[in-house]
């Protein structure tokens, strides 16, 4: 029972954030619900619905989810026609212009249609404004038979800043922030929820409807190599895999805690930890703290019910805690879940998945997908962490978007064949990120990474030096050049 409060504790957290969030967006689309687009929108919705047309063909049932007025989907013109979006005023627009479809105000998260599938499910424009885009995706899967097509579009951030500056002038349709999403972080995100990746392509080149030139832009200039590139916007067909809801028998976990000056976040931390797998352990390794983490931790695992251990790291450095942490954990599963609870503990299921389903065999969290709170991470700090995910990537051959998110997942089988190989890469990493990563892409495992929202550090100071440790990662990008790319 006790363990069943605490989970709630967290549910409830996550959900009180997630209501705000669409409660914002709600507010935000029904001020727009009778507003005329602007009229850089009207040639690139007209567009959309002409390449959604093409993509429909016959489709008798269509699902739009963030329908909005409901144009895309008149436009489709379906036997069975469902629009679902946030905005009640919205909704009432779309029902008064196309009496004939069936809207309805809801959540594209939670959402519940009945028993029901259809032939096309749309999210145009959707996942840039989605608080969870891959719990949007995995609740559409219960919609979906082995011959449904989910199509969406995501809007390119290549133009952003013209965008900006056109809405700033009325010219389209005013947006709140939006989630930064790349080609590689849907892909990412299409697998971790369960789908196949049928097609993507670009669409969209010209901004105004201007004769025969926004024709030979969006018809024929968009298709050509590099041009593409300028899209605005990124297309893909998904389908629902047929084995996404196949588990195998459900694996033990660790979830390994390195705490250095943490004590104010402690209980906080057990409490929101939720149950996964046949059973989960959790391992604090304390750093020699100044503060009193080591008391506190004790004296919160004497008052738990669940399993949990505390050692007192030998050494110095996250790596050197994790690697003791890993070194006495029993779970089949390994988890490293940072103690300042900037990654929220109820994402670790997500981690879980990817591994328990089989989708991935390495599971890495990126920070740099969702919009993150006020201070949660300095400036420089996010153009270091986007150019060091750049450079891993390329290096390693898999797209790596967060070397130094603290949440990483894999089997203790494998970081039992990493261990044994570190000779090959050396006892160079004070963090431990990177020396997981190396002997990943070395044994050659299907690396996933999986978006997780940052928050700001609540006590504490954080260990990271970002200038010194930068140059550290400096000279880790030239040693894995050498030892990897360029062996």
């Amino acid at each position: 029972m006790e363990n069943d409060k605490e989970s709630m504790d967290g549910e409830n957290i996550f959900a009180k954030e997630h209501e705000s969030y669409a409660r914002h967006r709600a507010e935000h689309w029904d001020k727009l619900a009778r507003r005329p687009s602007g009229a850089l929108t009207s040639h690139y919705r007209n567009r959309l619905a002409e390449i959604y047309s093409h993509v429909a063909g016959e489709c008798e049932s269509v699902l739009e989810l963030g329908c909005g007025r409901g144009e895309l989907l008149k436009a489709l013109n379906p036997r069975e026609g469902v629009g679902v979006d946030l905005s009640e005023q919205m909704i009432v627009e779309a029902q008064r212009r196309h009496p004939k479809l069936q809207f309805i105000c809801g959540d594209a998260q939670t959402v519940d249609l009945g028993d029901v599938t259809f032939d096309m499910i749309i999210l145009s424009d959707l996942l840039n404004d989605l608080w969870d885009v891959q719990a949007v995706l995995m609740h559409i899967r219960r919609y979906c038979s082995e011959k449904t097509r989910i199509v969406l579009n995501v809007q390119s951030h290549v133009w952003e800043s013209i965008r900006r500056l056109a809405q700033t002038l009325g010219l389209v349709t005013p947006v709140m922030p939006q989630n930064w999403l790349t080609p590689i972080d849907v892909r990412n995100l299409v697998e971790l929820s369960g789908f196949d990746l049928v097609r993507r392509w670009e669409e969209v080149l010209s901004p105004l409807a201007i004769p025969l030139f926004a024709r030979l832009c969006d018809r024929v200039l968009v298709r050509m190599p590099f041009v593409r590139n300028a899209a605005l916007a990124n297309f893909y067909i998904l389908r629902i895999h047929p084995q996404a809801m196949k588990r195998a028998l459900a694996p033990t976990v660790s979830v390994i805690i390195a705490a250095r000056n943490e004590a104010g976040h402690i209980d906080e931390l057990l409490r929101r930890i939720p149950e996964m797998g046949s059973h989960t352990e959790i391992i604090f390794v304390e750093g020699n703290s100044t503060d009193d983490t080591y008391g506190v931790i004790k004296r919160v695992i004497a008052d738990s019910v669940r399993d949990c251990r505390l050692l007192k790291q030998p050494g110095k450095g996250k790596g050197d805690a994790v690697r003791t942490g890993f070194e006495a954990a029993k779970g089949d599963i390994l988890m490293i879940l940072d103690a300042d609870i900037t990654v929220p503990p109820e994402d670790l299921p997500r981690f879980f998945d990817v591994l328990s389903s089989g989708i991935g065999e390495f599971a890495n969290g990126v920070r740099l997908v969702y919009s993150m709170e006020d201070d949660a991470m300095r400036f420089f700090n996010v153009l270091g962490n986007k150019f060091f995910g750049w450079a891993f990537g390329w290096l390693l051959g898999q797209p790596i978007r967060d070397t130094l998110c603290g949440t990483k997942v894999l089997w203790a089988s494998d970081y039992r064949k990493i261990s044994r190989g570190r000779s090959y890469f050396g006892d160079f990493d004070p963090f431990g990120d990177f020396d997981l990563l190396f002997g990943a892409a070395r044994l050659n495992l299907k690396i996933v990474e999986v978006p997780i929202r940052y928050r700001k550090r609540r006590y504490g100071e954080t260990n990271i030096q970002r200038w010194r440790h930068g140059w550290l990662l400096l000279k880790m990008v030239v040693f894995a050049a050498r030892r990897i790319k360029f062996r």
